[in-house]
């Protein structure tokens, strides 16, 4: 039950459904009667929706969970970390794509940064978790590894975990198969590194936080279009509000 609540409200408590909500919900109450009501419930969706769409407004949001932790550009001297960990997106397999194009953006970025670091000591391991939530599905995880083994990462170098459907989940994994206390690198989307580090520092584990995939504060303020309230700010701002939930539904989660 948790878990289809959670994923109901990830999908209704985004910017979109709410201003569509919000949008009917004034032009009901307008039909009734209550049309001054109605239009500024209506008016202020819509005004909801451009704001959400406006890159100052998404970048002044998602920006701080984004800067939350550094990027790593090389391994931290006298660290002991046995592993680099990348956590799970989303992949297409049944698509007639090369490898790199089912994998979707975020997951391609978290592997593609995972064997960056992998490379600057490849005596670790590398693991790449992710399951589907459809039981039909291939786990992202084994996208993962196919994906890393076209790129030169030995089989041997490479810890598949391929049962957890959420960040929790794959948290727990990882110090079932690594143990706890076990410091690692931890690769995942720069929004979503407060969540995930808050998971694994929770189930006892020391992870470095190795944020990719970075989605604000790409804009040129000097440019038009940097003003012109657009879809790829829509995104930023879905991003933002999913990750702020997340941390406040991690409450019920420990």
């Amino acid at each position: 039950m948790y878990e289809l609540v959670k994923t109901l409200a990830a999908l209704l408590l985004s910017p979109l459904p709410l201003v569509v909500m919000f949008l009917m919900m004034g032009l009901a109450i307008g039909w009734l009667g209550w049309r001054r009501l109605g239009g500024t419930i209506a008016g202020g969706a819509v005004l909801l929706l451009l704001l959400a769409s406006w890159s100052p407004v998404a970048d002044r949001w998602l920006g701080p969970m984004e800067a939350r932790y550094p990027a790593v550009d090389q391994w931290l001297a006298g660290e002991e970390i046995r592993a680099v960990v990348v956590l799970g997106a989303a992949w297409q397999p049944d698509r007639p794509w090369p490898i790199t194009s089912q994998l979707n953006t975020s997951s391609a970025l978290r592997l593609m940064e995972g064997v960056r670091l992998w490379r600057q000591q490849p005596e670790v391991v590398l693991a790449v978790t992710g399951a589907s939530r459809r039981a039909s599905d291939q786990p992202v995880a084994h996208g993962y590894a196919e994906a890393a083994r076209e790129f030169g990462v030995p089989r041997e170098r490479l810890l598949v975990l391929d049962t957890p459907t959420d960040t929790g989940q794959e948290a727990q994994a990882v110090r079932e198969v690594l143990g706890e206390g076990t410091s690692l690198l931890l690769v995942t989307s720069a929004s979503h590194m407060p969540r995930a580090m808050a998971h694994f520092q929770a189930v006892g584990l020391a992870p470095i936080a190795a944020p990719t995939h970075y989605l604000a504060h790409r804009g040129d303020p000097d440019t038009l279009a940097y003003w012109v309230p657009s879809s790829e700010n829509l995104r930023k701002s879905e991003r933002a509000l999913y990750e702020t939930l997340g941390m406040i539904a991690t409450r019920w989660e420990w």
